[in-house]
């Protein structure tokens, strides 16, 4: 395939930003307005999220699930994005849900997933848990370390898209990965990590035992640095990278469900 292909992304429903508000009388918590953040991953698109954002909805939680800037239209367009357009737009959103509601919680898959611990670590009063699906924030792909000069000589190499291991499954994102938005998102890794020890909200960590995109040492580091009294990994058993679109999204939002009630409904100790 050349280089220079154009796959321009078919614009349609599935691609669009998702916003639903709150319906505190669908909820268990219904005196409590609860709001989802929820961020898709490096060059994919709201598709990833859509299932999830609209099963916590019909649940009466307000959902936000923004189209990355550059996303949703060609590689092209977004190697002209970086990392500070990426976290601006999810801010943006964040913000949206904090006017809003009166608890906010964020996630997202893979770099989602990172965007989110950056809002946690920046927004530690404001953020009331955080929900991971292969978060990314650190690799050991040595082939990483040539990016800095690779990016001048290529615009793109072969995409990371669709690492899904159930038939059919289809994130709707690019089959290209462009280098400059590449490199300014492993530039932005490093200070996320120094920045980690500020994020307090418990942390749900879903792990695939096989993901061919994000490796362990994310998942490793994550859970050594973060100060959050409460970290829970839960392995994907049945599932790859994109694990919201996979086998397991079922787990994954049932258990993001228990998540959210848990932090949010507390149980009452029992009456002596």
């Amino acid at each position: 395939m050349s280089m220079g292909h154009d796959r321009r992304v078919p614009l349609d429903d599935q691609l669009a930003p998702l916003s639903v508000p709150a319906r505190p009388e669908a909820s268990k918590t219904p005196h409590l307005k609860v709001g989802v953040l929820l961020s898709h991953g490096f060059t994919g698109s709201p598709a990833s999220m859509r299932a999830w954002a609209e099963f916590l909805a019909v649940h009466g939680y307000a959902v936000e699930v923004p189209l990355l800037p550059g996303h949703g239209s060609t590689w092209q367009e977004m190697n002209l994005t970086t990392w500070q357009d990426w976290y601006a737009e999810v801010a943006r959103a964040f913000d949206k849900l904090v006017r809003e509601n009166d608890t906010v919680i964020v996630g997202g898959l893979s770099m989602g997933g990172a965007l989110a611990l950056r809002l946690a670590a920046d927004r530690p009063d404001d953020v009331a848990g955080v929900l991971l699906v292969n978060a990314a924030v650190a690799s050991t792909n040595k082939q990483l370390l040539a990016l800095p000069l690779l990016r001048h000589v290529v615009k793109s190499m072969p995409g990371i898209g669709n690492d899904i291991k159930k038939p059919g499954g289809d994130e709707r994102g690019y089959d290209r990965t462009p280098l400059n938005s590449l490199h300014s998102m492993v530039r932005a890794w490093k200070p996320l990590r120094v920045d980690l020890p500020k994020v307090t909200a418990p942390i749900r960590f879903f792990r695939s035992a096989e993901d061919h995109v994000v490796d362990p040492s994310s998942v490793q580091v994550v859970r050594s640095s973060v100060s959050s009294r409460i970290f829970e990994e839960r392995i994907l058993e049945d599932s790859y990278h994109v694990a919201t679109l996979d086998n397991d999204a079922t787990t994954i939002f049932e258990e993001s469900l228990e998540f959210i009630r848990t932090l949010t409904h507390p149980q009452r100790p029992a009456s002596t």
